[in-house]
């Protein structure tokens, strides 16, 4: 006999699971991640068009999650991360942080440094990850 809820329960693990290692992947495969509200061309909330913003000031080539089309994403990134909010700008697969932090980084040149260092391509190319 089943207990009841438990295959619910198991179907949330397994979702989250799967959720988890599709982030890893993202993270290891892209160079620069943006996971963020709405879209570069069309954010849906200042924080996440600001960062997008600087990115593409910077002619950065860069990936980006659009976080409201991915709930899953949305509810597990922050546990990941151990970081609760959203922009979140990774590179190489380190956490750089949210807006504030990018924000500073970028007018006192530390974000610039970090990109240059880190060989990111400045092609202005952005791709959208499912």
């Amino acid at each position: 006999m089943a207990i009841p809820g438990s295959y619910t329960l198991f179907s949330q693990m397994l979702m989250t699971q799967e959720t988890l290692e599709r982030i890893k992947q993202q993270i290891e495969l892209s160079p620069v991640l943006l996971y963020m509200k709405g879209t570069p061309q069309f954010p849906q909330c200042g924080f996440s068009g600001k960062v997008a913003h600087i990115l593409l000031t910077l002619n950065i080539n860069f990936n980006f999650v659009n976080i409201l089309e991915h709930p899953d994403i949305r509810a597990t990134l922050p546990t990941y991360a151990q970081w609760p909010t959203f922009p979140q700008l990774w590179v190489n697969g380190e956490l750089v942080g949210g807006c504030d932090i990018v924000s500073e980084m970028y007018q006192t040149q530390e974000l610039q440094d970090l990109l240059k260092e880190a060989n990111i391509a400045q092609e202005s190319i952005i791709h959208q990850l499912k």
